[in-house]
C-alpha cells in the first residue's frame, strides 16, 4: 500500500469515528502523523458519526461556551478520558482545581479538595491545560504588558475625572424671599457643599467598578488603586531586576573583551563610553 493509499484509507476510518490511536496502530504510523494528515487535508467526521466530546455528569453544571478550536483540541486528546477532559475545561475557567474536580466528577468539596490538586499534578492533564491556556491567550491576543497597562490606568485614575464637587455660598432669604442682613447690613450667607457626576460620555467608564444608589444618594467606586499599585510594583520590580542583570552581564563582557579577566575590579580602562552605550541598549524599551 502506497503512502497515498494509506492516507485515503485512514481518512475513511477517521470519518467512521475511529480514534487517532487506533488509526495509527492500524497503518503503522505515529499519532502525530495521523493528526498531521487530518489537519493538512481538513478531514471531517460524517455528520451522523460519533465524535468523542466531554459529557457532564448528572447534577454538574454545564461547561460555559468554549471556542470550537479548543473543543477540537481537547477532543483529539486520546490520552485523557472524558472526565479528565472535562476537568481541564473547567479548570481554565477559574483556575481552581477543587472547583473543577467537583464539576467534572460530581463529588463533594472534601473529596474534590484532595483529588483536584492531585489530578492537576498529572503530567498529561497538565500538558492539556497548558495547551488550552495557550489557545485562550492566542485568541485574546493579551500580553503581560497589556495587563500592566490596564493596572496602570487603574492605579493613576483620579476621582476628579468623574465627579465635580465643592462648596458655594448663597444668601439666606426670609419668608418673603428677601435677603437677610446682619446688624452691620451685610448679607447673611449659608455654605453648601455639592457633588455632581460628570456625563458618562466624557469619562473613561472602564475604570469605574460600580455605580449605585446608596442610602445618602448615588455612589461611584473606582477599582482598588492600592491593589493596582502593588501589581505594578511587583511587575516593574521584576523587569528592573532582569534589566539590571542584563546590564551587569554586558559590563562584565566588555571588561573581559578589554582584557580585564576580573570583572569585579573597578579600574577605569577607558571603556566607559562602551559601557554607557551598552546600558542604553538594555534600557532602550523604556
Amino acid at each position: 500500500m502506497t503512502n497515498e493509499e494509506r492516507k485515503d484509507a485512514a481518512h475513511k476510518d477517521y470519518e467512521l469515528g475511529m480514534k487517532y490511536k487506533d488509526i495509527a496502530d492500524k497503518y503503522d504510523v505515529s499519532i502525530n502523523t495521523v493528526k498531521s494528515w487530518k489537519q493538512r487535508n481538513e478531514w471531517e467526521r460524517g455528520p451522523n458519526k460519533k465524535v468523542v466530546h466531554p459529557k457532564s455528569k448528572k447534577g454538574a453544571h454545564k461547561v460555559e461556551k468554549v471556542a470550537p478550536k479548543i473543543i477540537e483540541e481537547i477532543s483529539a486528546n486520546d490520552e485523557l478520558n472524558n472526565q479528565r477532559k472535562l476537568f481541564c475545561l473547567y479548570y481554565v475557567q477559574r483556575f481552581n482545581a477543587t472547583w473543577a474536580y467537583m464539576q467534572a466528577y460530581g463529588v463533594d468539596y472534601r473529596t474534590a479538595n484532595v483529588n483536584g490538586p492531585r489530578l492537576l499534578g498529572n503530567a498529561s492533564v497538565r500538558e492539556q491545560i497548558d495547551k488550552l491556556r495557550n489557545e485562550i491567550a492566542n485568541g485574546l491576543f493579551v500580553t503581560a504588558d497589556d495587563i500592566a497597562k490596564e493596572y496602570a490606568k487603574q492605579a493613576f485614575a483620579d476621582i476628579g475625572d468623574y465627579v465635580e464637587f465643592g462648596g458655594q455660598e448663597s444668601a439666606i432669604l426670609d419668608e418673603d424671599e428677601r435677603e437677610l442682613l446682619d446688624d452691620n447690613g451685610n448679607l447673611i450667607k449659608s455654605h453648601r457643599s455639592y457633588v455632581m457626576f460628570k456625563d458618562k460620555a466624557k469619562v473613561d467608564t472602564s475604570l469605574i467598578k460600580t455605580v449605585k444608589m446608596g442610602k445618602d444618594g448615588p455612589v461611584i467606586e473606582l477599582y482598588d488603586k492600592q491593589k493596582a499599585l502593588d501589581f505594578l510594583v511587583n511587575y516593574v520590580g521584576e523587569k528592573q531586576t532582569l534589566k539590571g542583570q542584563l546590564m551587569q552581564a554586558q559590563i562584565d563582557r566588555l571588561k573581559i573583551q578589554n582584557g580585564d579577566n576580573d570583572p569585579d575590579e573597578d579600574d577605569d580602562d577607558g571603556f566607559l563610553e562602551a559601557i554607557d552605550k551598552s546600558a542604553k541598549d538594555v534600557w532602550s524599551d523604556e
